[in-house]
């Protein structure tokens, strides 16, 4: 039976198994949502701005490890989703984007609402297609969802004219895809991993440091179980954090720019670094050159191209995650050489003259709300489980720094790229995935107003999210650096003429309360927990001074941090040498 493209589309994603598509219609696509409507297998989630569609999916994408889905129009449609889209792949997020485009007539000919989105969104993407024909529409769709979600994951953008969506062919979704030219690697070269394990169990100052991919790629098992075995210190990136227990002892903390003493010290004195699913970005590594000075490095990653992209590795290790860590447990327990436990004694006890140092102390007598109080009753009361979504910024780092995150996939920020306005759209993303979780949404009053009108989603679709606002008037990070690096001169980053957030979102249908004292907190965020079925907005009234440590500026190393001043310990400078 012959279909037409739009019923064809659908038809694939509901063959693809996919669940949720976020969007918002428009003229180019309307074939498409006519085909929706006359369907009930694909659920449309109606989104307020194609901005907020990209960051659901991508936080539905990121809970879940399957792919989020986005369809949008043409023109403003299609541009309004970059940002979602970078924000994706910085951090190797598996999105499948469909953009509406004019007809196959009218392209290049500066039609209504006409851009050119494939050369808009290639060094943005993975992949992209612009369909010419219907009858490669089902197959180029199963490429992108294979193409999205294996080896590094990405987005992949598929471009659909309008007249593609009208014409008609036969259907039959491909069960399989072979593309010659991309074969994504999972296992490692044996040799290499071998060699790995025999430098692994020489060090006396060993330290494994783990990114994302180790989320992405399903492998904490695998790295507990390895860590575990070795007894060698582990810490995570931002965007690992949850890839090893953060209660384990075995844990020193997220390392990098706002990371803990102990992790950016032990990088900075290990002897041998196993680095395994990421990328040495300029947040973790801060000054090249200072850079784990003693250390020889392996580096595990699925994508030959991170590897020794920003540091030398002495045993690069192309393959995923999992099985290569599968290999090395294997490997160090047939072997007659174990770890040396003498060095690691000493290793360990130097570690803890690090943690001794209790880099995220702070002022706990205060009478204005600290934010990392807000984060640490937050942690205590949701036992650790909730699923935690951030903006970017102070709170961010704070969230990082005092939710402790067990299970991988708990935590949903967006990393690389760094997006003000991820943190409520995501949570919808997360919530439709796991309907009966706690999902909170840790944001800043700067960042929340980003997508703020997506409160429209979350009463529609019936979301009860908890937004956590850490307000203190200021784009807080921004101010940080100001004070820290500008001579306190806080251009434009004060937030005058803030709404009241309490009826803002009771205007939008929710529940608000506004906090002020350290001593509501905590009553506060039970409230929230109690309403199951409704969204509830915490306006935390903090500390405008407080800012976020340790910290590591601009063109220092690991081991030159500023740490909190309020501190009644400060290390000495030959300590931070």
């Amino acid at each position: 039976m012959e279909l037409t493209g739009a019923d064809i589309f659908v038809r694939c994603l509901a063959d693809e198994g996919v669940e949720y598509v976020f969007g918002y219609p428009g003229g180019a696509a309307l074939h498409i949502y006519d085909a929706l409507y006359r369907q009930d297998k694909v659920k449309h989630i109606l989104v307020r701005h194609e901005q907020g569609a990209a960051h659901a999916a991508d936080g539905y994408a990121r809970a879940t490890g399957r792919p989020g889905v986005v369809l949008v129009t043409s023109g403003p449609g299609v541009t309004n989703t970059i940002t979602g889209i970078a924000t994706a792949y910085m951090d190797s997020i598996p999105l499948v984007v469909f953009s509406g485009q004019v007809p196959t007539s009218l392209i290049g000919d500066d039609a209504f609402q006409e851009v050119d989105a494939v050369g808009i969104t290639r060094p943005c993407v993975k992949h992209n297609f612009l369909v010419k024909d219907v009858k490669d529409l089902a197959a180029t769709i199963k490429k992108a969802f294979y193409i999205a979600s294996t080896g590094r994951p990405g987005p992949v953008l598929v471009d659909i004219p309008k007249d593609i969506t009208a014409h008609k062919c036969e259907y039959e979704y491909p069960r399989t895809v072979s593309m010659r030219s991309y074969t994504p690697v999972t296992d490692g070269d044996p040799v290499l991993i071998r060699q790995a394990v025999d430098l692994m169990l020489s060090a006396k100052r060993p330290m494994i440091y783990t990114g994302g991919g180790i989320v992405l790629g399903e492998a904490s098992a695998a790295l507990t179980e390895l860590v575990r075995l070795l007894d060698y210190p582990c810490t995570n990136t931002l965007m690992g954090l949850g890839g090893y227990p953060a209660t384990d002892p075995l844990f020193v903390g997220m390392l990098g720019m706002h990371g803990t003493y102990e992790a950016n010290m032990a990088m900075h004195e290990c002897d041998v670094l196993i680095g395994i699913g990421a990328r040495f970005d300029d947040r973790v590594t801060g000054d090249l050159s200072k850079f784990c000075p003693h250390a020889r490095i392996i580096h595990v990653d699925v994508d030959p191209s991170s590897i020794s992209k920003n540091v030398p590795a002495a045993i690069p290790v192309v393959g995923a995650a999992e099985p290569v860590m599968r290999e090395m447990i294997k490997l160090v327990n047939a072997s007659d050489r174990k770890p040396d436990k003498q060095a690691l004694v000493a290793w360990w006890k130097q570690i803890g003259q690090w943690r001794a140092m209790n880099c995220l102390d702070f002022d706990r007598d205060s009478k204005l709300i600290k934010p990392q109080y807000v984060l640490e009753k937050l942690y205590q009361l949701t036992g650790g489980d909730a699923y935690i979504t951030s903006d970017v910024g102070q709170h961010q780092m704070w969230a990082a720094q005092f939710y402790k995150f067990d299970k991988p996939r708990r935590w949903i920020n967006s990393g690389g790229l760094g997006t003000m306005g991820f943190g409520l759209p995501a949570a919808m993303g997360v919530k439709l995935a796991f309907p009966d979780a706690t999902v909170a949404c840790v944001t800043g009053e700067a960042s929340i107003q980003m997508c703020i009108q997506e409160l429209s989603t979350c009463k529609q679709y019936d979301l009860p999210i908890v937004i956590v606002n850490l307000n203190n008037r200021y784009m807080g990070m921004v101010r940080q650096w100001q004070e820290f690096f500008y001579d306190r001169r806080y251009s434009h980053s004060y937030m005058d003429a803030l709404p009241d957030f309490v009826k803002l979102s009771e205007a939008y249908g929710h529940v608000g309360f506004k906090i002020e004292q350290p001593g509501d907190v905590e009553g506060a965020i039970k409230e929230a927990l109690k309403m199951k079925d409704r969204l509830v907005f915490l306006d935390f009234i903090t500390d405008q001074t407080e800012n976020v440590y340790p910290m590591i500026a601009a063109g220092k190393g690991q081991h030159e941090m500023h740490l909190n001043p309020c501190k009644a310990v400060v290390p000495t400078d030959r300590e931070l040498a």
